[in-house]
């Protein structure tokens, strides 16, 4: 069996691909996130993995001269800011680490409708100025979820819903996939995204960010929601027009938002959505939760498994779809 060279697109001192070490002997894995040395080395990897999240552009910057390259994965399961114009004109196979993250996050969708159905704010504000004061709270149980992207994050969410006795719809691009889905009571076209919303008492935004994606709801989505509705996006910031959402926060034309993404990240300091008291955000950290990025490291190695033995690699990306 021949060599095979992997180039990692990494910090050398992250531990968390420590496991690469465990790779055969015959296995050369080079880790790097100098420019000069991912050059040098780039015309003899057989395989790139993408780790490095601060600068997504070097990955397009080293395929040119990849002569040798038949693979391309990406540790983490966005993959909008890699899909450069080299990338998509290059004929091997990118995957990713797609669903490694999707039950966390929807652990932390099911802790957001918890958490504004209860009034957990109320609780706390209470509890900080010492005030006894009874009041009502919302079951989850008979309340309509819609879940805006079904994949592996969405699935993931309707599974956790489904035991509250939530009713549970879906916006997906292929909805006859869904047709004997258990977890879900509909699956809809995009076309049907305004009665979701109109239907919806929880809205979780599950997308990937493409061109159909970007902005999909806007002022109209938002003005068909519910009053007493909850927007939820642990999918790309970039899916919501904030303008339009944090408008109609401010006026109460919806009950809340709970957002672990955003437009432009760090969100910026005196941004709006830190001073509304009817939003719950999280710095982009829904998913990261013990062993977050070993779980990545370890799904690649499964593929390599894969490769390696000349099966059908998982999580294949559609670069010109986006996901």
């Amino acid at each position: 069996m021949s060599p095979i060279t992997i180039l990692v697109i990494a910090d050398p001192a992250w531990k968390f691909l420590k496991p690469l070490e465990t790779l055969p002997a015959d296995v050369r894995v080079i880790i790097t996130y100098n420019p000069a040395r991912l050059t040098e080395v780039a015309p003899e990897a057989d395989i790139i993995v993408n780790a490095y999240y601060k600068d997504f552009s070097l990955l397009g910057s080293i395929l040119p001269v990849a002569r040798r390259l038949r693979w391309v994965h990406s540790l983490w399961a966005g993959v909008d800011r890699q899909l450069s114009p080299e990338l998509l004109a290059n004929p091997a196979p990118f995957t990713n680490g797609r669903g490694v993250f999707a039950i966390a996050l929807a652990e932390w969708a099911i802790g957001a409708m918890l958490f504004f159905g209860h009034d957990l704010r109320r609780l706390v504000r209470q509890q900080e100025a010492g005030i006894w004061e009874q009041f009502e709270s919302a079951l989850l149980r008979g309340h309509m979820l819609g879940i805006v992207g079904y994949g592996e994050i969405g699935r993931a969410v309707a599974e956790l819903a489904r035991p509250f006795g939530m009713k549970i719809s879906a916006i997906r691009r292929r909805p006859e996939l869904s047709g004997s889905d258990p977890l879900i009571d509909a699956a809809y076209p995009p076309e049907k995204l305004h009665e979701l919303m109109a239907a919806s008492d929880y809205v979780v935004m599950a997308t990937p960010l493409t061109t159909q994606t970007r902005g999909m709801i806007g002022e109209a989505e938002i003005a068909a929601m519910k009053p007493s509705a909850v927007v939820i996006n642990v999918g790309r910031g970039q899916a919501v027009q904030e303008a339009a959402l944090i408008a109609a926060l401010e006026a109460g034309k919806i009950r809340g938002a709970a957002l672990d993404v955003f437009e432009t990240e760090p969100l910026p300091a005196g941004h709006p959505f830190y001073s509304l008291k009817n939003v719950l955000i999280s710095p982009h950290a829904a998913d990261q939760t013990p062993g977050w990025n070993l779980r990545a490291t370890e799904c690649f190695l499964d593929n390599f498994r894969r490769f390696r033995a000349g099966e059908s690699l998982k999580n294949v990306v559609d670069k010109h779809a986006g996901y």
